[in-house]
């Protein structure tokens, strides 16, 4: 694990205790909320029909049906809440620091509860390295089995909302 993850003692108990951990790191001259923004506002067509193969998958394994996404309005970096409790696109924030990280998490569900984390370490003037975390909890049978359907999904997924987060400044 990254040491500049492991120094957040609020992510601590989350780690601690996770099914599934995973970290992504990637480097731009954005700030920790371009970041955020950019990285929550990247939902292109065909991440919308991923959200409707869910639907298939939610019927089939009873999960809790939320709302799939339709158009997400772009998030404006000074619009990123810092505040516990605050929502961002779907996620609720659970702690965040000014310019150090944001953790939030999904809206509570039987199968699972998951936490998407950005922790900013700063590399060198106007460069900072994102690191960005998921946590996976299982609370069910159909936990790793949901998890593992999805799980080259979720990887493709941040990835590309992080190469959305990083594009130049305009």
């Amino acid at each position: 694990m990254d040491n500049c993850i492991t120094t957040i003692k609020e992510l601590k108990p989350l780690l601690d205790t996770a099914n599934h951990t995973d970290v992504k790191v990637a480097e731009g001259n954005v700030d920790m909320r371009e970041f955020i923004a950019g990285l929550l506002s990247y939902h292109p067509w065909w991440i919308v029909f991923l959200f409707r193969i869910r639907a298939v998958l939610v019927r089939i394994l009873g999960l809790v049906k939320h709302s799939n996404p339709g158009k997400v309005t772009a998030l404006r970096p000074e619009d990123v809440p810092l505040t516990p409790g605050e929502t961002a696109a779907f996620f609720i924030v659970r702690f965040a620091g000014e310019n150090a990280y944001w953790v939030a998490e999904t809206p509570p569900d039987k199968h699972l509860g998951a936490h998407i984390g950005v922790v900013m370490e700063p590399v060198k003037e106007n460069i900072n390295r994102f690191h960005v975390i998921t946590i996976v909890h299982y609370k069910h049978w159909t936990g790793p089995v949901y998890f593992n359907l999805i799980r080259p999904f979720h990887h493709l997924v941040i990835r590309r909302m992080m190469k959305a987060a990083l594009k130049e400044k305009t």
